[in-house]
């Protein structure tokens, strides 16, 4: 038996006869009959997510002979019945796929895939009208939305991470569009089911009051939202736990508190933040309690957190002060940091006029410290403050800074001997250090080497005693990398596996993760695909078997890849024609920057292009930590050299086409 019927919901793409409507052939706005025979690939194409965010696999039309249809059948009785069908790839990996999933002959479930993996679902149940459910998998998220009205819009969440709301409010902010925003913000059902009552329930449903209006307001004036403007990163402190006795809930309350979102708004001298503000987790779902913004030029801060700060209902304390407002000492302290921040000296001054500004760097940021009644706001300046001389020391514009953490970690030791700001105070000791140790020794290959082997043993002797600081998935990283590019690959194996197994959450698990499939590429099959930089198609290295292919990470901002450039298109017009491809995977933070640069070198080989840059999907995929990084596949589609230089790339051509 086979499926009978389709509930379409994708706009109709041409038009073909009854006679000929087949499964996913067509999709119209009614139930229609269909025949037993499969789709043709043409059809099977016809599909497309109705949310605009998914990143799934297209098959190049070149490859469109070496693609199939399978059935998908189940066993029912002694029958076999077909339940749905597949869309396989040039290798026999899944593209769409279309399934009845309750046996009543209409499919119920559209499914698409990247990298043969399953990114996106998107489903309906009764009555199967319209698509009512939509889901991110895998590689693609956690997100689970839901359409009430079936009008294509997600009207609320079943699941949605942190990080995906932040992305989210990002996009709601660029495209001003207050449906996208609503659905992430808490509401009464929220609040009913958390337990939160009075007061603290009404100041919640209050600062997400008139969402269009506070949305368009946001965006008045800003230089940092734009149409081109991208999400990039998460950023923010581990959640917090707010106890069941604090405002007499049925079950703990778990808050992010100040979260970021790190946008790319192709300005250089714009913060590139964002301001998502507290974030509280709803069973599977996170919402915001205030709106996005973003932080640039004079704006007010946006509203404090709350959930932390509020003493309401605090057992003990009913009347407690309300902690939310700013004082003015401090409003008065953040703008002196702005402007501080906004005049720095220029490369080319003094001495004297670097330690000078930093001083005052120091003198707002501690006054900061010291005005913030909460310990969280304490050590979140504390933190600012830390990472501020620990940046100037590494820039070489302030190497006293050195002596001046040593004195914050004297400090801090004596007022707060167990603070966990003590780990990281000593790990950006550690850092400035090594700057200044290697800033000493250039030039000198054997000091360098002594600093380079201190600096790896300081490391892993701050991993043992620190395992749980807020720095330590940072240092594991540096240490991580640090012996990749020593060679001892071995020892960069055990760290990159420490960062997965013990820090999961953390951004540079992740890459660590993408940094073991690289070094044990070669031998192996890479999967890697990704956007055309064009905007049209997807271009993956499989369907270039049977040719020898470079894949060459690179962007037009390092000096080593555009040294590389003219001599790999070199060996391109060589061996081209012999069956030699390029896919270049550019790296690049502004795409529009990139095809003109193309053009003008008469770059022809196809590019991949992700957003993000080194944070984009490629770069983490395969933990990228410097470009260029090219690897070799040979014509059997496996990896022959996972960190290939040009000269190897001309060495391995010569040798595959001697004979040709």
């Amino acid at each position: 038996m086979s499926i009978r019927k389709l509930s379409c919901f994708h706009a109709v793409r041409g038009t073909l006869g009854l006679g000929s409507i087949i499964l996913a052939g067509m999709l119209l706005a009614a139930h229609v009959a269909v025949a037993a025979e499969p789709p043709t690939l043409e059809q099977s194409l016809i599909p497309v997510p109705k949310q605009n965010d998914v990143e799934f696999d297209t098959p190049d039309p070149t490859t469109h002979k070496q693609c199939k249809i399978d059935p998908i059948t189940v066993k029912e009785g002694k029958e076999e019945k077909v339940r749905g069908w597949a869309l396989l790839g040039p290798t026999g990996q899944f593209l769409r796929r279309f399934l009845d999933t309750d046996g009543d002959e209409i499919v119920d479930q559209f499914s698409y895939y990247r990298a043969g993996i399953e990114v996106y679902r998107e489903s309906f149940a009764t009555p199967k009208k319209k698509i009512n459910e939509f889901r991110w998998l895998n590689l693609g998220g956690m997100r689970w939305g839901i359409d009430s009205n079936r009008d294509g819009k997600i009207d609320e969440w079943k699941s949605i991470s942190a990080e995906e709301v932040s992305k989210i409010a990002l996009r709601a902010l660029v495209t001003q569009d207050v449906s996208l925003l609503t659905p992430l913000l808490i509401n009464k059902n929220d609040l009913k089911s958390l337990g939160i009552k009075g007061p603290l329930a009404e100041k919640l449903l209050a600062s997400v009051a008139d969402p269009a209006d506070n949305l368009k307001k946001s965006v008045i004036g800003s230089k940092v939202i734009h149409g081109k403007t991208v999400w990039m990163q998460f950023d923010a402190s581990p959640p917090g736990a707010v106890p069941a006795d604090r405002y007499k809930t049925p079950a703990d309350l778990y808050v992010y508190e100040n979260v970021m979102a790190i946008v790319d708004s192709g300005n250089a001298k714009e913060s590139g933040l964002v301001s998502i503000g507290e974030l509280v987790r709803v069973g599977d779902v996170w919402k915001m309690t205030t709106f996005p913004q973003p932080m640039e030029g004079n704006r007010e801060l946006p509203l404090g957190p709350i959930m932390f700060h509020d003493q309401g209902g605090a057992i003990g304390d009913p009347a407690a002060p309300d902690t939310l407002a700013i004082s003015e000492k401090i409003q008065k302290l953040v703008e002196r940091l702005k402007k501080l921040s906004e005049n720095s000296p220029p490369a080319t001054a003094s001495k004297a006029a670097f330690d000078k500004y930093y001083k005052e760097l120091e003198t707002v940021l501690i006054e900061l410290v010291n005005e913030s009644k909460s310990a969280e706001d304490k050590s979140q300046w504390t933190l600012q403050l830390l990472d501020t001389i620990t940046a100037a020391v590494q820039s070489g514009q302030y190497p006293s800074g050195v002596g001046r953490l040593k004195e914050l970690e004297g400090e801090i030791g004596k007022s707060s001997p167990k603070s966990p700001l003590l780990a990281e105070v000593r790990f950006r000791i550690l850092l400035t250090e090594d700057a200044l140790k290697r800033q000493e020794a250039k030039g000198n290959n054997e000091a360098l080497q002594k600093v380079h082997s201190d600096w790896l043993k300081s490391l892993e002797e701050f991993l043992d005693e620190n395992p749980k600081a807020g720095s330590a998935a940072d240092a594991g990283l540096q240490l991580a990398v640090a012996l990749e590019f020593s060679g001892k690959y071995d020892r960069a194996k055990k760290w990159y596996q420490r960062l997965v197994s013990d820090y999961g959450d953390a951004p540079s698990a992740a890459r660590a993760g993408g940094a073991l499939r690289r070094i044990d590429l070669v031998g192996k099959v890479p999967t890697l695909s990704g956007t055309a930089l064009a905007g049209s198609g997807t271009i993956d290295v499989k369907q270039f078997r049977g040719k020898i292919v470079l894949v060459f990470f690179w962007d037009t901002k390092s000096k080593l890849c555009l040294e590389d450039l003219p001599q790999l298109k070199t060996l391109y017009d060589e061996y081209r024609a012999k069956g030699f491809e390029v896919i270049g995977v550019n790296l690049d933070v502004i795409k529009d920057e990139v095809g003109p640069y193309l053009s003008q070198q008469q770059v022809k080989w196809p590019q991949i292009y992700e957003p993000g840059g080194m944070e984009s999907a490629p770069a983490r995929d395969y933990g990228i930590i410097a470009v260029p990084t090219m690897f070799l596949v040979d014509a059997d589609g496996k990896v022959t050299n996972r960190s290939a230089s040009v000269a190897d790339v001309s060495e391995a051509l010569a040798e595959a086409y001697k004979s040709k």
